[in-house]
């Protein structure tokens, strides 16, 4: 569900603004509308530092683990301040001699045919008008091409490999060589320099770990730092994007609480001088932040939802409603107790490392959850590893996936379509009335009427009579098509709401068509990664030499077995997260009438040494 909002509007002295942003901040429920906030020079340069301190943590972590590097005796600095300015130059130096390691090791590559020699007198040489010119070629061309040359000018073969001839020539200044081989510039240094400019620079390098050993042990100062750079960026949201009055004396804030912790707001703002405030509901025409509240079932599946948007305030939070969806999509997609046993133990390693709440805690019990689905589906279809149990247990009456599963998942598309009709229905009967809502009514009841009337009874199902030619079924139908087509707009011209209607009828239509035909993308996915798993297990078998014992067959099989199970595996699982997620988002979302939010709820808060 979506959380209640309280609207505030807040004047108060421009010269209080950072004080009274500063007990918004300790308070922690206050979301302050900075729509419009435009960041100035200043104020990249803040964000710039901000990410800084945030890459700074990651590379920490990277770095203390590595007990080569990392001197954990080390003096910390004074501050978060000066441990994040040197972390931004050592950084910035490693950065640097990392380029020039890496231009001097192509440099390395490049003279190392070319051995030890001495640079200094080649350049005395060319100064006396002897030029050395360096070419390489295929040793092949030069085979065949070694005499003519040789007889055209002084030759000598530096460097010889399997297939490449390196050798220099001596020549006249200026004078034109015609090779069928590549000429380098002349070395102005030998492998010798090189290796000892790479030496050098690896051992500037490594003496930097020194400066980010001293940064590691201020670690908690720099988080700090972080912290308060994020606050200082709330500040400067807040007050860089407020209305000004008075030329300038007074600012205008727009800020949003929860209405169940407003109170809390308000004591706030009755004991705090100076600061004249409005609170009121928000209207539609409010771009009010979003904030949900589900049970622990529906918001392990929020991070699903945030993927696509929030839903806009005052209408429905849909994730309650497509969560058990999802779950059952996943494990249809993935269709196997075998792979659903590896995802559970991921899952249940995940919540064991993972104790404290958060997005990852969540991931872990979001892969517990579809792991169970798919153990679930996978056993009733009687798949494991891509064997067939019901080949060992025949008695046990497993489903048939593949003989039957097509119908069944339409069937299950058009289920949870009609679902997010009705759900439509009902937001928009709350919202507006349910005048508003008829159009609506009109086709679902049409679209029911179809299915009970028509659809069910070719499955052989009637319920109390309810066919084709029944009374029951003309009237159902007529009730539906007068709400569609003539008051589907109870304010404007019948004439009008037919033609309107008409046309609603057209695109609803073929708009079902493609939805619930996406739905068979269930069966296709889930057959996909059955007839690869079956593949892998044949081949396994196949590559086992005739009259193999028992330890031959498991040194040939494992490890194709491992292989092809572990890609299956990793690729059907992606599969299994994407395409529902695809079927919830456009078609459920569509069906159901969902509105997309423009912002969370983010109150400007006392920043934790992680940001949160």
């Amino acid at each position: 569900m979506i959380a209640r909002m309280s609207k505030y509007d807040f004047v108060l002295y421009a010269a209080q603004s950072g004080d009274f942003i500063d007990r918004l901040r300790e308070l922690g429920l206050v979301d302050i509308t900075t729509t419009g906030w435009e960041p100035s020079d200043e104020d990249r340069q803040l964000l710039l530092d901000i990410e800084g301190t945030t890459k700074a943590a990651e590379f920490l972590k990277t770095f203390r683990a590595d007990a080569a590097r990392c001197n954990g005796q080390a003096a910390p600095f004074a501050s978060g301040a000066e441990a994040y300015e040197h972390y931004a130059a050592a950084q910035h130096e490693a950065a640097a001699l990392g380029a020039e390691i890496g231009r001097l090791e192509k440099s390395a590559d490049e003279l190392r045919p070319w051995g030890a020699f001495d640079a200094g007198r080649l350049r005395t040489l060319a100064e006396r008008g002897v030029v050395v010119r360096c070419f390489f070629t295929q040793a092949n061309i030069f085979d065949k091409n070694a005499d003519e040359w040789r007889a055209q000018y002084p030759l000598e073969v530096i460097n010889r490999a399997d297939s490449t001839v390196w050798f220099v020539v001596v020549t006249a200044p200026g004078e034109e060589v015609s090779f069928d081989a590549q000429e380098m510039k002349t070395p102005t240094m030998d492998i010798r320099e090189v290796e000892r400019r790479i030496g050098e620079a690896r051992a500037k390098l490594a003496a930097l770990d020194a400066e980010f050993s001293r940064v590691a042990a201020s670690e908690k100062l720099l988080a700090a730092y972080g912290a308060s750079l994020r606050e200082r960026l709330q500040g400067v949201r807040v007050e860089e994007s407020a209305a000004r009055a008075a030329d300038g004396t007074l600012l205008v804030l727009e800020g949003w609480a929860e209405t169940e912790t407003s109170a809390r707001v308000d004591a706030l703002l009755e004991e705090y001088p100076n600061v004249i405030y409005l609170k009121s509901d928000p209207t539609p025409e409010d771009d009010t932040p979003v904030k949900l509240k589900n049970n622990r079932f529906a918001r392990i599946f929020e991070m699903i939802g945030d993927l696509y948007a929030r839903p806009k305030y005052g209408t429905l939070d849909l994730t309650p409603f497509f969560a058990p969806f999802y779950m059952l999509f996943f494990g249809i997609c993935l269709n196997d107790a075998g792979y659903g046993l590896v995802l559970l133990a991921a899952g249940l390693v995940m919540l064991r490392k993972f104790r404290e709440p958060g997005m990852m805690r969540r991931a872990a019990w979001f892969a517990t959850l579809c792991a169970i689905a798919t153990i679930v589906f996978g056993g009733i279809c009687g798949s494991f590893f891509g064997l067939s149990l019901a080949q060992y247990f025949p008695s046990i009456p497993f489903f048939d996936f593949q003989g039957k599963f097509f119908i069944i998942s339409l069937v299950i598309g058009l289920v949870q379509i009609l679902f997010g009709m009705a759900l439509n229905i009902w937001t928009t009967t709350r919202c507006f009335g349910i005048a508003q809502a008829f159009g609506q009514i009109g086709w679902f009841v049409i679209l029911l009427t179809c299915v009970l009337g028509v659809a069910l009874p070719m499955a052989s199902i009637t319920i109390l009579g309810f066919t084709a030619g029944s009374v029951a079924f003309y009237v159902a139908l007529g009730i539906g098509f007068v709400l569609l087509l003539l008051l589907n707009n109870v304010k404007r011209n019948p004439l009008i709401n037919v033609g309107a209607g008409l046309w609603d009828l057209y695109n609803n239509i073929t708009g079902l068509l493609s939805d619930v035909l996406s739905y068979i993308r269930l069966f296709a996915i889930g057959l996909s990664g059955g007839v690869l798993a079956l593949v892998f297990n044949t081949l396994a078998q196949g590559f086992v030499p005739e009259g193999a014992n028992i330890f031959v067959r498991l040194l040939v099989m494992i490890p194709i077995l491992l292989i092809g199970h572990g890609i299956n595996l990793f690729m059907s699982t992606i599969s299994s997260f994407v395409h529902p997620m695809r079927l919830t988002f456009v078609e459920f979302f569509k069906n159901a009438g969902f509105e997309m939010a423009t912002r969370s709820f983010d109150p400007i808060r006392k920043m934790d040494q992680t940001g949160e």
